[in-house]
């Protein structure tokens, strides 16, 4: 018996890299994946490539059950197709894994409102519109598990990543809000910061001249992810986990971490005099903690 057995997972962008893990595993553990992957280059051009229908015929021939999709999440309508998908081929929707992102790095006096809009429409409004859709049905039947997928570039920064950095940010956001509407009806929601050697890493290890160390595999992602889209799961929701080497691990909610203050207010001088000692012991420091050997470079 597996821990997902009987249950029906969307799984977008799941063609490649580490989504492409998760829908293996889901598969292995008893799931029928819908792969959704429009077989698109990293920066979200295209390519001839049908990864989507590659992945099925790899879950196929473990003895499980998948189709490809190969509609975009940036679509609103096409989102609700996805969806369609899983309740036309298998009946219902149990898990939608928000996965699909492309990168499109560049310093923010570099950066064009294309390079901006293309990578909030992919991860931001991508995962909304596929929740969209996907929450009313999982509401209705009682049951259903959203796991987002985040980045430390949106819970701590990283360099050249504006666009990446805000649409993680956000899904971190609407992770929160999302447990909260959803929580009561036994829909959980939760958010996973993965790592891991994929194609939008590989330029770095490239630029150090190294190659990934074993605790980079993409797989070992995976089954985080299926536990949290599984039963045993059920009381952990609106959290934010992650991965680092071979440990699992939990971010801790943004929350106020000190206090300052005084009857009536504060004048600007009166917080200068007053900041340091009171709030600027407590500044944390920004920037993602980079595997060993992996430099970080202007864009």
């Amino acid at each position: 018996m597996g821990l997902l057995d009987g249950r029906v997972a969307v799984i977008t962008g799941s063609g490649r890299g580490i989504g492409r893990e998760f829908a293996l595993c889901m598969a292995s553990e008893g799931a029928k994946v819908v792969v959704n992957d429009v077989g698109v280059s990293l920066d979200g051009q295209g390519s001839e490539e049908d990864p989507a229908a590659n992945v099925c015929r790899e879950i196929e021939a473990m003895g499980g059950e998948a189709v490809p999709s190969y509609d975009s999440v940036t679509d609103f309508a096409g989102a609700e197709r996805i969806i369609g998908t899983a309740v036309e081929s298998f009946g219902k929707i149990d898990i939608l894994v928000n996965n699909a992102g492309i990168v499109r790095d560049r310093t923010l006096v570099k950066m064009d409102e294309s390079d901006f809009d293309a990578v909030i429409a992919v991860h931001l409004k991508g995962s909304f519109n596929c929740a969209r859709h996907a929450a009313p049905l999982m509401k209705d039947q009682g049951y259903g598990r959203i796991i987002n997928i985040t980045s430390s570039a949106g819970l701590r920064g990283n360099f050249g990543q504006t666009n990446y950095g805000a649409a993680k940010a956000g899904l971190m956001g609407m992770t929160f809000i999302w447990a909260m509407e959803l929580g009561r009806y036994g829909v959980t929601v939760n958010a996973v910061a993965p790592a891991g050697a994929t194609r939008m890493t590989a330029s770095l290890y490239e630029r150090s001249g190294t190659e990934p160390p074993p605790e980079q595999n993409p797989a070992l992602n995976a089954p985080l992810v299926a536990f949290l889209a599984s039963e045993r799961a059920a009381h952990v929701n609106g959290q934010l986990l992650g991965r680092s080497d071979y440990a699992f691990t939990l971010f801790q909610h943004p929350k106020q971490v000190a206090f300052m203050w005084k009857e009536g207010g504060f004048t600007p001088t009166e917080l200068a005099d007053n900041f340091d000692v009171i709030l600027g012991q407590h500044l944390q420091q920004v920037g993602m903690v980079m595997p060993k050997g992996m430099g970080v470079e202007g864009s």
